[in-house]
């Protein structure tokens, strides 16, 4: 990378995001973060933040013209009750990644990398040390909306890989980044969730088969590959990753549970001896999605769990870094929960001497359902019918 370079980081503001431009901050190149909530870190001076939705063409031309390359990162409806937001996840997922590619074309930015997902593949099946030559899981199988835009966009990003710049002078190069699970002190969107209910007792049991494995990734090997890919689109490396969709993790599948033991015992509370059976789990999750559609518009509370996470927590999915390591020259560093454990405690979590009378009475409510439901052998098949029998009916 040379100091002419311009990067532009869609959902720059993010986790992620910013992470991933204070890397390439170090390196000497322009950065340029586009989002649309306002920074939630000190910005260098020489590093620019525009203010935008990439749902609004003219605000997605402002940002990406003048780049050299564009890392696409911002989406929405990824876990928890952003997932029920089936219109806002098309506009970000779909019309954002149509709009992006638009504007990177007819104003002539030459590369793209998108932040894709593991899931344009899985959706609750098993595989085991899958590579990018697996196909896309047909639309309709997909337990959410999320998986099933991303799957879109990713295709679409994909096929206009190769398209004639508007000038003329050259090809727009595309690469797609699958990555898996993120992970590292600061992280926002999962691990925050997951201590809430290590705290308040709510992770007081697992499901699935102990030998069921996926993968994490370290967000720092996540901006390693983000970089490798961006210079992988380069004469200078022969576009090796051109029009590529490549796996992306720590490469060490593990059980998704004890991934996170050292979490929970790290904020000394006791890891959970309780194991239920996976489709107990997946119904409490059906219900919660059919409870949360019915009063999500006047209660649009946080579900425990939905489908998709039962599915990418209890079902073994891991692929094979091969070809990014061929490809990309893509090394993951390994690492541990040691500095997310100390980033919470730093932050006053760890576990107290009182519990809570609501933890409890929380815990009590929930056993009780699960005890109502656990002689119903409904299947995962059956939930995602009844689902839609119910949209129907409403």
């Amino acid at each position: 990378m040379v100091n002419a370079e311009t990067f532009v980081i869609t959902g720059g503001c993010g986790y992620f995001g910013y992470r991933l431009a204070c890397s390439l901050h170090r390196k000497g190149v322009k950065v340029i973060l586009f989002d649309k909530v306002l920074p939630k870190e000190d910005v260098p001076e020489d590093m620019m933040f525009v203010q935008g939705d990439i749902r609004d063409y003219t605000d997605v031309v402002k940002a990406v013209t003048g780049a050299n390359c564009v890392f696409h990162i911002a989406s929405y409806g990824m876990s928890g009750k952003e997932q029920l937001n089936q219109r806002m996840i098309e506009e970000v997922n779909i019309q954002g990644t149509q709009n992006i590619l638009k504007a990177c074309i007819e104003h002539r930015v030459p590369r793209l990398v998108y932040t894709s997902t593991f899931n344009v593949v899985f959706g609750g099946q098993v595989i085991e040390n899958g590579d990018e030559s697996l196909p896309y899981l047909p639309l309709h199988l997909h337990p959410d909306h999320y998986s099933r835009t991303k799957s879109l966009a990713e295709m679409a990003v994909l096929k206009a890989n190769g398209t004639v710049l508007k000038d003329g002078s050259e090809l727009f190069r595309c690469c797609a980044l699958r990555p898996a699970g993120i992970y590292g002190p600061g992280e926002q969107r999962h691990l925050p969730r997951i201590v809430s209910y290590i705290e308040k007792g709510i992770f007081s049991f697992v499901y699935g088969e102990p030998s069921s494995l996926v993968e994490f990734v370290h967000v720092d090997n996540l901006v390693l590959a983000h970089e490798l890919a961006a210079k992988a689109l380069t004469a200078e490396r022969k576009y090796s990753a051109s029009g590529q969709p490549y796996f992306i993790s720590d490469g060490r599948p593990v059980n998704n549970f004890e991934f996170f033991r050292p979490l929970v015992e790290g904020l000394g509370y006791p890891f959970p001896k309780l194991r239920l059976p996976i489709s107990l789990i997946y119904f409490f999750a059906l219900l919660t999605e059919m409870t949360h559609y019915l009063i999500g518009r006047i209660y649009n509370f946080q579900p425990l769990l939905t489908r998709t996470e039962v599915y990418k927590t209890g079902v073994t999915h891991y692929f094979s870094m091969a070809k990014a390591k061929a490809e990309l020259d893509y090394e993951p560093k390994e690492h541990n929960l040691d500095d997310v454990v100390q980033w919470f405690r730093h932050r006053g979590h760890g576990r107290k001497c009182h519990s809570s009378f609501l933890s409890r009475l929380l815990m009590e409510i929930l056993f009780v359902a699960a005890a109502l439901v656990v002689a119903m052998s409904f299947l995962p098949l059956v939930g995602s019918c009844a689902l839609n029998v119910l949209k129907n009916i409403l």
